[in-house]
């Protein structure tokens, strides 16, 4: 029985490493390859268009299967995008071609997407790292440091699962504090054994996967003791992903008492109804790039996980984020604030059109930031978070997604 067993498993995983090799003779990563003659949306089309048009890129993949992940130095050791099924598979993050390709700066902000960027808050406030000392809070003064727009990070060490970033900066927030600091992120694949650690459960055959970890760091490099007096900073981690009609966010909570009161829904104007629901554990919101709305979830209420699930190419993702429910959490609201830190520790953000009728995207957005924290001269903050995609059977996915999220998917179609 044994041998039957392994001779089955052996199979298996020789037809996963046959099916993405032969993805890859079929449309290479080369950056040589003609990329018109590549399906636009698909990971080799993305792989191909960013080392043509960048220069720091990197690739972490398994040797066995075909999970990739696509890393760039040039943006700050982000994550541009991920596959659960090689090459021609299905590319998971946002990446804005046009941007990028135009080789241009913009003043205030770069979006060239990827689906985990490094950022830091607060953005709004008494103690913003976004508006200069004395500027109105709107959208005319709102500016992204460099530090994490435009400034390339240097890569450490990389190998083919793991790759680590690095940059020293200076950041000075609205009150006139100066915070000299030293940024460090790795970024890890997740092989199955880890995957299904981490789920703690077995995946079946008939869903493919992808996941990546990133450990993220701020170090007090200055002469000063950061103090909440003076402003302090946190890690935010922003994930922007494509949307389609059918995509619906799925964040789960600690029901209790006045709970609602622990949700945000008011950062641009009020969500209607039926694009937030509320249930006494559970959110849906649709995040479908047509209207540009944000919710966000108080540490007294969050759980440690986010999700989505695009009913259209049928793709659960899965944010595993860090909680402490007694933390200082930066408040990024644009406006002098009476409690700057009592802020979210989990956002999502649905992009849609401005009142110009431009739009950045359209791309959604699941984000988690980490607890501020006091740091001495020399101290180091660490935070984690763990992106997951899920494809395959429906009823596979259905039945993961009531394991980790206590939901059916049929309920959150409808």
């Amino acid at each position: 029985m044994q041998n039957r067993l392994l001779t089955a498993c052996l199979a298996h995983s020789l037809l996963i490493f046959t099916a993405c090799n032969n993805a890859n003779d079929k449309s290479t990563v080369d950056a040589a390859a003609k990329i018109d003659s590549l399906v636009k949306g698909s990971y080799a089309y993305d792989a191909v268009f960013l080392k043509k048009h960048t220069h720091q890129v990197i690739e972490l993949k398994e040797d066995t299967g075909c999970a990739r992940v696509l890393l760039s130095g040039d943006y700050q050791g982000r994550v541009m995008t991920s596959t659960a099924t090689g090459d021609t598979g299905t590319s998971f993050g946002w990446i804005n071609y046009g941007l990028i390709e135009s080789a241009q700066k913009k003043k205030q902000f770069n979006p060239v997407g990827g689906e985990e960027r490094f950022w830091m808050g607060p953005e709004g406030g008494q103690y913003s790292i976004y508006f200069k000392t004395g500027d109105s809070f709107n959208i005319a003064h709102w500016q992204v440091p460099a530090i994490i727009d435009t400034t390339p990070y240097d890569i450490v060490e990389k190998n083919n699962s793991f790759a680590v970033f690095s940059k020293k900066a200076s950041l000075t927030n609205y009150s006139g504090t100066t915070f000299d600091i030293l940024i460090k992120r790795k970024v890890e694949l997740i092989d199955r054994v880890n995957m299904e650690e981490k789920l703690k459960l077995s995946l079946p055959a008939s869903i493919s996967y992808v996941g990546f970890q990133t450990t993220n760091s701020i170090q007090n490099t200055g002469n000063n003791n950061w103090t909440k007096e003076k402003g302090l900073l946190s890690i935010w981690l922003l994930s922007m992903m494509t949307p389609t009609p059918e995509t619906k966010v799925i964040i789960p909570f600690h029901p209790q008492k006045g709970a609602r009161s622990f949700i945000t829904d008011n950062y641009f104007g009020q969500i209607p109804p039926q694009r937030l629901i509320v249930k006494d554990s559970v959110l849906y919101f649709i995040c479908d790039g047509k209207l540009r709305n944000k919710i966000g979830l108080s540490p007294v209420i969050a759980k440690d996980m986010a999700a989505s699930f695009d009913f259209k190419n049928n793709t659960l993702t899965i944010l595993f984020l860090q909680v402490d429910n007694k933390g200082s959490y930066v408040n990024s609201k644009w406006e002098l604030q009476k409690e700057p830190y009592k802020g979210d520790v989990v956002n999502s953000y649905n992009d849609g059109p401005l009142a110009d009728g431009s739009q950045l995207g359209p791309f959604y957005e699941i984000e988690s930031s980490s607890p501020a924290s006091e740091l001495k001269k020399g101290e180091v903050q660490e935070y984690k978070q763990t992106v997951c995609h899920f494809q395959g059977d429906y009823n596979a996915l259905k039945e993961l997604a009531r394991k980790l999220l206590g939901v059916n998917l049929d309920e959150v179609k409808k």
